[in-house]
């Protein structure tokens, strides 16, 4: 089997693993991205076979046109008190369960949808979790379209090494929310919470791609399955 298809057929694992955590009559939040996307299609596999009955709360454009094409339905953040289970990847995650997010440019309505949540479930395939986050994925962070620069230059005054993100075609990369990512990679991120802290301090950052404390629930898709980790992390005070 190649790479690419053991990758392929560990995230279809996991997205099915993580779907059958959801029971009739929840509020489920529903993350974004390719592991995400095939969740909900999974999702709503169930639906039509079993006649599950439960409500998405979508964390971006694409996720919500895919889940009203497979008969999902759906209501906004705003719309609901809270979340009961929330299921959504990770680009990077570490063995204290923080995360990097982001890398599809849905981080602010992800962190937002996840903070609302009761339980957080993160599906991933295994070159998803690495020893050390930052070594490889830079830290995306979402800035408000106006006065984008100077954000940028603040930006490289805590260590941080920045591309503003652009589109296949070279334009500014804009998110659902009309603001801008300026991904950040920081030569060696040791202490996530600190870094986290001084990026939201910065006047004009909306929110940033570190996930701390958000995954009470960790499924890693293999070839051969999925494992379910209870991870007991520390919830994220930012959600208090």
């Amino acid at each position: 089997m190649s790479v690419t298809l053991e990758a392929d057929v560990a995230k279809a694992h996991a997205a099915r693993s993580a779907a059958g955590l959801v029971e009739p009559g929840m509020i489920v939040g529903l993350g974004s991205g390719s592991t995400a996307a095939l969740m909900v299609k999974r999702l709503g596999e169930r639906v039509a076979e079993e006649g599950l009955e439960f409500v998405g709360v979508p964390t971006s454009v694409s996720t919500a046109e895919l889940a009203r094409e497979v008969g999902i339905p759906l209501r906004d953040v705003d719309d609901v008190p809270s979340v009961d289970l929330n299921i959504d990847g990770a680009d990077e995650i570490d063995p204290q369960y923080r995360m990097i997010k982001g890398r599809g440019g849905a981080l602010l309505r992800e962190k937002l949808v996840a903070c609302i949540a009761k339980r957080r479930v993160t599906i991933v395939s295994p070159e998803k979790v690495v020893s050390r986050l930052g070594a490889e994925m830079p830290v995306p962070v979402e800035v408000s379209r106006l006065g984008h620069r100077h954000v940028e230059q603040r930006l490289k005054k805590l260590g941080a090494t920045t591309t503003l993100r652009r589109t296949p075609e070279g334009m500014i990369f804009v998110t659902d929310g009309g603001n801008v990512i300026i991904d950040c990679g920081f030569p060696a991120l040791a202490d996530p919470e600190t870094l986290e802290a001084g990026l939201k301090a910065v006047v004009g950052v909306f929110e940033t791609g570190l996930f701390l404390g958000l995954c009470d629930v960790l499924v890693i898709g293999r070839p051969e399955g999925a494992e379910q980790i209870v991870t007991r992390a520390r919830r994220w005070t930012g959600c208090a």
